[in-house]
């Protein structure tokens, strides 16, 4: 695997290979740059590993919902992730007081991870409804970011989880109707 800032100014995919299995792979062409794998089909844990490192993503809360990033094998928390769901979006905070924006479009279909200033650095573009595949391009404004390879792979674990929210709830309105006509 190569590193994930070799890909900076090109696009990535990540994609589920197996839609009965909870991991992704993602890929530059054929090349395998990373994959994330989820511990449980109805768990938020996953981790995820590059020829950069292993992390691992986890949401915690329940109405102010946060993902621990953290490396793995450790206790210690590189970041964290703060949802604001009537924002379309949230801030990924660092030590140091550092912080990078997320922001959404209305259908949760688009991502993107910016800085303070409001800067893209990487974009994040879902496609199909029954077998999810991501687009991912690494802007050159991220090449600056020492965290670019972990912030890469939470990105794609929140357009995965928005995904899975956005499934759960239309099968959670069907059931509701079905049971109501």
């Amino acid at each position: 695997m190569k590193h994930i800032t070799d890909y900076i100014g090109r696009e990535l995919k990540g994609r589920q290979p197996n839609a009965f299995k909870m991991e992704y792979e993602l890929l530059a062409g054929e090349d395998l740059v990373a994959a994330l794998r989820f511990r449980s089909a109805w768990g938020t844990l996953a981790t995820a590993q590059s020829a950069d490192g292993c992390w691992t993503f986890k949401r915690v809360g329940f109405f102010q919902t946060r993902i621990t990033i953290r490396p793995c094998d450790s206790e210690n928390e590189l970041a964290v992730f703060r949802n604001n769901t009537w924002s379309s979006g949230g801030t990924l905070e660092l030590p140091a007081g550092r912080k990078y924006l997320a922001s959404s479009n209305f259908w949760a279909t688009q991502y993107d991870f910016r800085t303070e200033e409001g800067t893209p650095m990487i974009h994040f573009q879902q496609e199909g409804i029954l077998n999810l595949s991501t687009r991912i391009t690494l802007l050159p404004e991220a090449s600056n970011i020492p965290e670019l390879p972990w912030m890469t792979l939470l990105g794609w674990y929140l357009v995965i989880m928005m995904q899975n929210d956005a499934s759960a709830g239309a099968t959670a309105a069907s059931v509701s109707v079905m049971t109501v006509t």
